[in-house]
């Protein structure tokens, strides 16, 4: 079918470690690139401003937590803070006449070296310690951010971000936003997809496996969870610059709180641990699916011609939503990304069912 690699023979390691090989794979990513090329001129203005564009923002950036906790194991629940202190370090350049392209980098590398603070805690404690101290570090974030003037201009301040601007020219339409989200975004995942078989993204699991084994054969956890957390903070500050610039226009502490975190976390879960597909999945799910609940909803009361009120109307949803995370979870704990799959190890050796791949 689809999937099926007879006539396909790969005879050096090159071939064999390529990012698709199997050919229904690139043409479908080929197919899925050039309908995002044209998705402006295909999709309404409200579905690109409203769905896809936040949807790609805050794909960016699962992708960067993915990275501590898919696949150097550590818990990270100081995400938000991390994306916070890229979208504040990015506006304050801009609005000083830092070109846009060098403030989203200076973001970056600021989130970095915070990043890096996190790590420490890292290298000290594990499992739910290391939660519970990422995430008082993202609570002292949250005060440091809200009650100094200088970062954020005061308690429920916003500031207000300067227009993105791309080699000097101001990108003011909704198709040159989506374009360079897009960008972004893409740009991260073929990072990702190129880590997870490189001798990084190899260590960066043997670390997360055990990390005294890692040491017995040479992995120094030390240097690679560094590592792990600056880059994986990096595309979380960038991200949080493309979100400020991209989609919200102002930035607020709120946009960052500890919450923001605890959404991050649930669709890196959702998704799939160290699952790059997963985490398109996982941030659709989370991020788009309450909508859409919240419309249904209300289309199915309507159309059984039931009466409830407003209040009901606005719980149920709420129900039916977490009720489909628990549903995900209980049918698949290694989440969406393992039920793609799963999909495809089947469709790999359909019709033959007995087979094991």
């Amino acid at each position: 079918m689809f999937y099926r690699q007879a006539g396909i023979f790969h005879t050096s390691y090159a071939q064999d470690r390529a990012l698709f090989p199997i050919p229904f794979e690139k043409w479908a990513i080929l197919a899925v690139l050039a309908f995002a090329l044209v998705a402006p001129y295909v999709l309404s203005s409200l579905a690109i401003t409203s769905y896809v564009r936040p949807w790609l923002i805050w794909t960016s950036a699962v992708l960067g937590l993915n990275l501590i906790l898919g696949w150097a194991g550590q818990f990270h629940f100081g995400y938000a803070a991390i994306m916070g202190i890229g979208a504040y370090t990015s506006v304050h350049a801009a609005r000083n006449g830092v070109p846009w392209e060098f403030a989203v980098i200076l973001g970056g590398l600021m989130a970095s070296v915070i990043g890096v603070v996190f790590a420490f805690a890292a290298l000290r404690v594990k499992g739910l310690y290391l939660a519970l101290s990422t995430l008082a570090m993202q609570f002292v974030m949250d005060w440091v951010i809200s009650h100094v003037p200088a970062i954020s201009g005061g308690v429920s301040a916003t500031l207000q971000a300067p227009p993105m601007k791309l080699l000097g020219q101001a990108i003011t339409s909704e198709a040159g936003l989506y374009y360079v989200v897009l960008g972004w975004t893409i740009f991260v995942t073929v990072f990702m997809l190129n880590l997870r078989r490189s001798a990084l993204g190899r260590a960066l699991v043997a670390v997360r496996e055990k990390d005294y084994a890692a040491a017995v054969i040479g992995v120094q956890s030390f240097y690679y969870k560094l590592v792990a957390f600056a880059t994986s903070a990096f595309i979380g500050g960038v991200s949080g610059a493309m979100l400020i610039f991209g989609f919200y226009r102002a930035v607020t502490a709120e946009q960052f709180a500890v919450n923001v975190s605890i959404e991050l976390v649930a669709m890196v879960i959702v998704g799939g641990l160290g699952s790059i597909i997963g985490s398109f999945f996982g941030t659709a799910f989370i991020l788009l699916l309450p909508g859409q609940m919240n419309a249904l909803v209300a289309w199915g009361s309507k159309l059984m011609g039931l009466n409830l009120g407003a209040e009901t109307l606005a719980h149920i949803p709420h129900m039916v939503y977490g009720a489909s995370i628990i549903l995900v979870l209980l049918i698949e704990p290694m989440g969406l990304g393992k039920l793609y799959g799963n999909v495809r190890n089947y469709l790999l050796v359909w019709p033959f069912g007995y087979a094991r791949k």
